[in-house]
């Protein structure tokens, strides 16, 4: 998405329209709808004692914890672990989402199996792995590979405000700096992050005549 002339101005949902204004509010209101039932989740299973991280989560090179590359991200290490998760995931998320259903959840998905796989294959065998920063760091990276392919200045503004913001966790989130965080799930999710913004950039192509992408629609 771009700004300037040419056959982005016929884009409607380029920065600064009503449809991209409306298009924004949409996604926040769908992206605040995910985080109580990650809340929802994270009750059942301190309440009832289920065990769910053990069960569901990323075990690194064992067969029995494969199938956490898709639940992990559901599942967190108690509320103050959701509780941090929770902001930058609604924040990042609602600009990806904004940019249309389609490419929000085909880009969700290759973040999650390239974080996922890669926590799998390169992390601790005597570790169990759970969280979304994965995932939100790969937000983190669609944002700002877009803001370059695309030549979205507005993408890029906001991967650089969430980078003033959280500039340390970012740093820190993708360096071994401490045993007790997944790094490998962070790096990854921005390295899917990079992969899923260049699979699904938007062409100029896309911009001419009627637009293509499916974008959010709440009644």
């Amino acid at each position: 998405m771009t700004t300037g002339g040419g056959p982005a101005g016929n884009d409607p949902y380029r920065f600064g329209t009503e449809a991209f204004y409306a298009s924004l509010g949409r996604a926040f209101v769908a992206m605040c709808a995910v985080v109580p039932i990650l809340f929802l989740i994270e009750v059942l299973d301190e309440g009832l004692g289920a065990g769910f991280d053990t069960a569901a989560g990323i075990i690194p090179r064992r067969i029995q914890g494969l199938d956490g590359v898709f639940f992990s991200p559901f599942l967190h290490h108690g509320f103050a672990h959701l509780y941090s998760n929770s902001i930058p995931l609604i924040l990042l998320g609602t600009f990806v989402l904004a940019a249309g259903v389609r490419r929000f959840l085909w880009s969700t998905l290759v973040i999650v199996l390239v974080s996922g796989l890669g926590v799998w294959f390169t992390g601790s065998p005597n570790s169990v792995v759970v969280g979304a920063s994965g995932v939100i760091f790969g937000y983190l990276g669609i944002l700002l590979t877009r803001g370059i392919v695309e030549r979205s200045w507005w993408n890029f503004a906001v991967a650089l405000l969430v980078g003033l913001l959280y500039g340390w966790q970012v740093l820190g989130g993708i360096l071994p700096t401490d045993e007790r965080i997944s790094w490998q799930g962070h790096l990854f999710g921005l390295l899917g992050g990079v992969v899923a913004a260049i699979l699904f950039r938007r062409r100029r192509t896309d911009l001419v005549g009627p637009y293509s992408e499916t974008h959010l629609h709440l009644p």
